[in-house]
């Protein structure tokens, strides 16, 4: 069995050298495939580029900000080798991020908890740190170049629906590189993820409990709608009840921002936690309005 490693970077990131350095000297990968043109290529494109140029049974897709530990490829080599039936894999980033600063770590350590929260079968794919058998890559049309974002959540819908089996493993991990400002975390969460993870959803016709979208997600955006209905109309007991729901709700999380974060820093995480799901409940009409627009069309 051959792993092929593809690196989209058209945008030629600072962190390329690092991603790609790891992959080469670590074991189990047989080719490191890093699309770098065209410029104008979206992430999606690119992969379908590097895929095409690749010569191995298993593509195993890293983003160009991440740094992979040393044995990932290797566990993931003997994962596929172990179970035939086995068709997509992925991982998630470890609980120590690169880029220091409270909003890069909390997002970094969000995106952590919730892998690890959901390991086992799953409905979706993670490009991050991922893989997939070309037979099966190739059989479903690779990744959908019309998408500018969660190219790799449709990818693994489709997947999915064909009736392969996904797995999700959160002990294969790789290291975030990227910094987050609070302004890039909110348009990304917005325009990147929850706009369109729902359009997917309405797409589909159905729903999803997994990874971020489950009842405990679903039940904090609530608290944290709460929370900030009752800092409008200065209802204190209102604030101090909708945190205290959301304190609860995701004290394990909040228990791992203590640990690797501090105080001060599990404090602003739990205020950068409610502005996520805040976030993400606006963008819940945005994507119906583009939803039903589009189906009058």
């Amino acid at each position: 069995m051959r792993l092929s490693a593809i690196v989209p970077a058209t945008n030629q990131p600072a962190t390329l050298e690092r991603c790609v350095r790891a992959l080469e000297q670590g074991s189990g990968v047989d080719e490191v495939i890093v699309v770098t043109s065209p410029h104008e290529a979206k992430a999606a494109e690119a992969r379908n580029i590097g895929a095409g140029r690749s010569t191995g049974d298993v593509l195993l897709f890293v983003d160009s900000d991440v740094e992979v530990h040393p044995g990932a490829p290797m566990r993931i080599r003997e994962a596929f080798e172990r179970d035939p039936e086995l068709v997509a894999l992925f991982g998630s980033y470890d609980d120590a991020p690169a880029a220091k600063g409270t909003v890069s770590e909390f997002r970094n350590l969000l995106h952590h908890h919730v892998h690890h929260e959901s390991p086992g079968d799953a409905q979706t794919f993670w490009t991050g740190l991922g893989a997939v058998r070309r037979d099966a890559f190739e059989q479903v049309g690779g990744f959908d170049p019309s998408l500018d974002w969660l190219e790799d959540v449709d990818l693994g819908m489709r997947l999915s629906d064909s009736g392969a089996r996904i797995e999700l493993d959160p002990t294969i991990q790789g290291k975030h590189l990227k910094h987050w400002s609070l302004t890039g975390m909110v348009k990304t969460d917005f325009a990147g993820r929850a706009i369109p993870w729902m359009e997917l959803m309405l797409r589909d016709g159905g729903s999803s409990s997994v990874l971020n979208l489950g009842w405990r997600h679903r039940l904090s955006a609530l608290a944290a709608l709460a929370a900030a209905g009752g800092v409008v109309t200065r209802r204190p007991a209102v604030v101090v009840t909708a945190t205290g729901a959301l304190v609860v709700l995701n004290r394990s999380f909040y228990a791992l921002l203590l640990r690797r974060m501090g105080v001060r820093g599990a404090t602003a995480g739990v205020g950068l936690h409610a502005i996520h799901h805040l976030v993400g409940v606006a963008a819940v009409p945005v994507a119906l309005a583009k939803h039903f627009t589009r189906a009058r069309d």
